[in-house]
């Protein structure tokens, strides 16, 4: 079998059981849902590690990663092979020079487009025009540009940890586009400052404060006064948009459930709407009947 030449005429090793690891939020099919985690799986499946991709993507859907660290220019994470001691496997991406993230900013801050797609979650792929006319990559482009290192046995360099890393990875950078930039050299807070949208460009004036509210009161027949009379809900329906909160915030860096974490929020929201649609009919019908009985 193709499995046996790849790994010298031995079966390959199972990994021991983890419990409690990082696990992906695809199940099967390919990585990444947004074109910048697509570019980024691009990269590591241009290898053509063949059999160790196949691996490495099982061991990311297992939950055979046990930790990531993203930091800049470097990534660094356990991954719990056939020992008892996880691998270590240590990815570094050079990053830009600060002149080089100033030509960057100059040139976004022409396109209020990218400011505010960048602060919705989004990355409009013009972006990577912007890089290649200052003679740059928002992706590594070159050899010099990425290395990776794990302390397995395995020959090969990408391994099949390095493989599994790389697809967690690609989901976070679905989940957040700033850890892209974050990878390349420059925090948020940083990249919003050059595109002129950051939260301290201006000192708020210290006289210029709004009057404090005031406090609730701690009786509970006070609290709940307002309600003694009957009060009018108006129409009351489920929300258009289910788990709306959840989806704005999106999902947990490096999730490490055994279920898929957003469709998990949009069945728990639904549910919990249907109860509190049913919750108000019965208030209301309640209220209505108490004032036609006065």
């Amino acid at each position: 079998m193709a499995w046996y030449r790849e790994y010298g005429g031995f079966p390959p090793s199972q990994a021991r059981e983890v419990k409690g690891g990082i696990k992906s939020q695809s199940r099967r099919g390919g990585f990444g849902q947004n074109w910048w985690a697509k570019r980024w799986v691009e990269l590591i499946e241009s290898f053509g590690l063949g059999a160790r991709l196949t691996r490495g993507r099982a061991y990311a859907r297992k939950g055979q990663v046990v930790s990531i660290q993203m930091e800049k220019g470097c990534i660094s994470a356990k991954v719990q092979g056939s020992r008892a001691k996880p691998y270590t496997v240590t990815m570094r991406v050079k990053p830009l020079e600060a002149d080089a993230w100033a030509t960057i900013g100059h040139a976004l801050r022409k396109e209020a487009l990218f400011s505010a797609a960048l602060l919705s979650g989004q990355m409009p792929q013009q972006i990577e025009e912007i890089f290649k006319k200052a003679k740059l990559s928002l992706f590594p482009a070159k050899k010099d540009d990425f290395t990776t290192d794990c302390s397995c046995p395995d020959g090969s360099n990408p391994c099949k940890h390095i493989a599994a890393v790389y697809y967690l990875v690609a989901e976070e950078f679905d989940r957040d586009p700033f850890l892209l930039f974050k990878l390349r050299g420059i925090e948020r807070e940083a990249l919003l400052e050059l595109l002129g949208t950051g939260a301290n460009d201006a000192e708020a004036d210290p006289d210029d404060r709004q009057e404090e509210a005031e406090p609730l009161p701690c009786d509970p027949v006070q609290f709940w006064g307002h309600c003694a009379t009957p009060i009018e809900l108006g129409a009351v329906m489920l929300p258009a948009v289910a788990a709306a909160l959840p989806r704005r915030l999106g999902g947990i860096p490096f999730w490490r459930g055994n279920e898929e974490f957003m469709g998990t929020m949009v069945d728990v929201y639904g549910a919990a709407s249907d109860v509190g649609l049913n919750c108000t009919i019965g208030c209301n019908i309640v209220g209505k009947t108490t004032t036609q009985a006065e």
